[in-house]
């Protein structure tokens, strides 16, 4: 089954567009959402979450159109966002008093747990919270009223190494009963090779995969050599190129190709998905 899928959707602003993605979010896993910054990441999360509509295409969350089951999806859904989207006013307890309404399957019990579990006092004011204080306080929300569907959109930017660590301990609980589904969409793309199990790249608002992190991560290499090995058949083999004064160092998309060509002359190994977003941005290839 899947927890999401969007068939042809574009999305037109006068500066950008996400033009034609169609993509499954399987059930049960976590799936990262990388690219660089202004590849269109935010603009599909809000087209998930029914924050904005596409211009084209279908969004079915959690099996039901988003267009027609607004109410009903939300209340399933949970965000956590490293923007504040709380009245700064007001006090954690005050707040939830106006959120938990909402949401009928709330369950105040298990809020106050992940309350003691962040070490977050009700009684402190939102605008008094730390920036990972509120990224906390997001999370408890989410949590409390049986989400099966969990959006993060940079959730760790603002926490401290322990509790990053703590908090994708947590996730990868979540999604134990494989009924519950995580989107992670992050810069802290070591969080997503720890934890997730497929991975969506968007780049210029176009898909460029959607596949499990290792069939990823096996199919691309770094290739590393002289540059006496770069000449115009070369250079096509490679998503991107960084030149320096002693050598190349390049992203190929495929891994036997490049070991067949460079295996004997250049040093290969295996790219880490911060190289996947560096080599691609910087290479300029365009994807269909």
């Amino acid at each position: 089954m899947n927890a999401i899928e969007l068939r042809n959707i574009s999305k037109t602003y006068p500066l950008f567009k996400v033009h034609n993605i169609s993509l499954d979010v399987k059930q049960g896993y976590i799936t990262g959402l990388i690219g660089p910054n202004g590849a269109g990441k935010s603009t599909l999360i809000k087209m998930i979450t029914g924050l904005i509509y596409p211009d084209k295409g279908s969004v079915r969350t959690l099996g039901s159109e988003m267009s027609n089951h607004e109410v009903d999806i939300k209340q399933r859904l949970g965000i956590v966002s490293d923007e504040c989207f709380y009245y700064e006013h007001l006090t954690i307890r005050e707040m939830v008093r106006m959120i938990a309404p909402f949401y009928k399957n709330w369950d105040n019990s298990t809020f106050n747990n992940y309350l003691e579990q962040f070490e977050l006092s009700p009684k402190k004011k939102i605008q008094d919270l730390s920036k990972g204080m509120k990224i906390k306080f997001s999370l408890a929300v989410a949590l409390s009223h049986e989400a099966d569907l969990l959006i993060m959109d940079e959730p760790t930017s603002g926490l401290d190494p322990v509790f990053r660590r703590e908090l994708l301990d947590l996730l990868a609980d979540m999604i134990q009963d494989e009924t519950r589904s995580i989107i992670f969409s992050t810069h802290i793309t070591t969080d997503l090779e720890r934890i997730a199990d497929y991975i969506m790249f968007i780049h210029q608002g176009k898909l460029v995969f959607n596949e499990a992190k290792d069939d990823v991560l096996e199919r691309y290499t770094i290739v590393k050599g002289d540059m006496d090995l770069l000449d115009s058949d070369t250079r096509s083999q490679f998503v991107g190129i960084r030149e320096t004064a002693v050598g190349f160092e390049a992203l190929s998309d495929n891994k036997a190709e490049a070991e067949r060509l460079f295996g004997s002359y250049a040093l290969l190994h295996r790219p880490s998905l911060e190289d996947l977003i560096y080599f691609t941005a910087k290479g300029g290839r365009k994807y269909a």
